[in-house]
C-alpha cells in the first residue's frame, strides 16, 4: 500500500486542516526553543533529541502553514519527500529521517549508539534547515498551497 494513504488511514496520521500561518509561527518558535536547548545541553543524547526536534519542528511548521496535521513523525516526513520536493532536497529530508532514526535510538535504547559524526552532522544542520523552513514559509502563497492540497487530495483518491 501506498505509505502516503496508509499515513492518512491512522487515526493520528495525515489530514487535512485550515491552513494556519498563526500556527505555523508557534511551531517554529518549539524549533528555535529546541535549537536553544540543544546549544546549551552537554549530553549527547540530549543534543541529538534536541537537534532532531529543531529538524522536525522546522518541517511541521510547513505542513501546518499548508494545513496538513500530521502526529506520526515518519509520515510528516513522507509528506514531505512526497509533496515539497520543491522546497527541499532529497538529501535534506533522508537527513531528517535518519536523524530521527538516531533520536530514538539514543532516547529509548540504552545498547544503541548514534556515531559521534552523524551527532555533529545534526548540531551542524539543525540551524540551517530552522532558517530554511522560514524563507519556505515566507514562499508559500496561497496559489501554492492550494495546488499542494489538491495534490495531496488526489493522491489519497488513487487507485492502488
Amino acid at each position: 500500500m501506498d505509505k502516503i494513504k496508509w499515513c492518512a488511514g491512522k487515526k493520528e496520521g495525515l489530514s487535512l486542516i485550515e491552513p494556519n500561518s498563526n500556527l505555523a509561527e508557534a511551531y517554529i518558535k518549539k524549533s528555535e526553543e529546541a535549537l536553544e536547548s540543544m546549544r546549551v545541553n552537554v549530553i549527547k543524547d540530549w543534543k541529538i533529541s534536541t537537534a532532531y526536534y529543531t529538524l522536525y519542528f522546522s518541517l511541521y511548521s510547513v505542513l501546518t502553514k499548508i494545513g496538513i496535521k500530521c502526529e506520526i513523525h515518519s509520515c510528516t516526513i513522507e509528506f514531505a519527500k512526497r509533496f515539497l520536493g520543491e522546497f527541499f532536497s532529497e538529501e535534506e529530508l533522508d537527513f531528517t529521517e535518519d536523524s530521527l532514526k538516531a533520536r530514538i535510538d539514543s532516547q529509548y535504547y540504552v545498547d544503541r549508539t548514534v556515531p559521534d559524526e552523524q551527532c555533529n552532522q545534526m548540531i551542524k544542520k539543525a540551524p540551517e534547515f530552522l532558517v530554511k523552513c522560514k524563507l519556505i514559509l515566507i514562499k508559500l502563497n496561497e496559489k501554492k498551497i492550494n495546488e499542494i492540497r489538491k495534490e495531496f487530495r488526489g493522491a489519497l483518491n488513487e487507485r492502488r
